[in-house]
């Protein structure tokens, strides 16, 4: 491993960044199926690019990339701006897209913290 996370960190995040992206799925076809889809295009489009953002992370931190601490930050602000998005509508497929999401963001910021942490402690 490239810092001091232990291997039970990184898979409790690339559960939490796979368990996201079906819940954005879900989220999103959910939304397509509501009355008024034109008022949920914005939540949609975050549910595409948010389970694009935790496939992307997860499959990072699966080959424990050089790269995954940037990555894990920009799924985070991914998870959090679609949790916010669907925290917005009362739809349950929302309520639970928005949990899965901000308990993604909370696993990447963590992974983010243990390399500040490990880059602070370094020689």
């Amino acid at each position: 491993m490239t810092n001091t996370s232990s291997q039970a960190d990184l898979q409790r995040c690339i559960d939490a960044c796979s368990a996201c992206a079906d819940a954005c799925d879900r989220c999103a076809v959910g939304c397509l199926r509501e009355g008024e889809v034109n008022e949920l295009a914005r939540c949609i489009a975050l549910d595409i690019d948010c389970a694009a953002a935790c496939r992307f992370a997860a499959g990072v931190l699966a080959r424990d990339s050089a790269m995954r601490n940037t990555v894990c930050a920009m799924c985070a602000m991914v998870c959090q701006a679609c949790a916010a998005q669907c925290e917005m509508h009362p739809m349950d497929h929302c309520a639970a897209c928005a949990k899965a999401c901000r308990q993604c963001a909370a696993e990447c910021d963590r992974m983010g913290l243990a390399a500040v942490r490990t880059a602070r402690s370094a020689p």
